[in-house]
């Protein structure tokens, strides 16, 4: 047990899959995670395609995306788990890790996004998610690595970069 406000992995935490089934991020050891707040009703909807396009193209490479819809930002996100699977499989074909509707701010904020949050937790930087479509990176020992906001695109050289391995100026 570590000690109050030491920073910890993000394979300490667990959350619940779209479809209500119990995650445990300790599943992920060893792979490169892109965590991302998603809403079917926004500008920045359309990314779901190019995530889609990365995880297809890095997931055998030990790289996954883990997608949290949410409905903090204009209510972007209002449908079902039902509704939102059928919409993320209709129109982006999305096969990456779907989990259920979360808070990622506020006095409802989801303990992952606290701990993507908080450099208290994360040991590395404080994020204030502003809109939907925020990237967190984390490494293969589950420490956070960057945050990217919504304008920076899925196949962007910073993200690809990382995935790769290869130095970012």
């Amino acid at each position: 047990m570590q000690p109050e406000g030491t920073p910890t992995s993000i394979h300490t935490l667990k959350a619940k899959t779209l479809d209500g089934a119990d995650f445990n991020f300790a599943s992920l050891k060893g792979k490169k995670i892109l965590i991302v707040n998603t809403a079917s009703e926004c500008g920045y909807t359309p990314q779901y395609k190019d995530l889609e396009t990365l995880y297809e193209k890095y997931k055998d490479k030990n790289f996954v995306i883990i997608g949290f819809p949410c409905n903090d930002f204009g209510g972007q996100e209002p449908g079902t788990a039902t509704e939102i699977k059928s919409f993320c499989s209709k129109n982006y074909g999305v096969t990456f890790q779907m989990m259920e509707k979360v808070s990622t701010k506020g006095d409802q904020i989801s303990p992952i996004y606290s701990w993507l949050c908080s450099k208290e937790k994360n040991g590395v930087l404080d994020v204030s998610v502003k809109w939907n479509f925020g990237k967190f990176l984390i490494n293969e020992e589950g420490n956070l690595v960057n945050y990217f906001s919504s304008g920076t695109k899925p196949m962007s050289d910073e993200i690809v970069n990382w995935i790769e391995g290869k130095k970012t100026k």
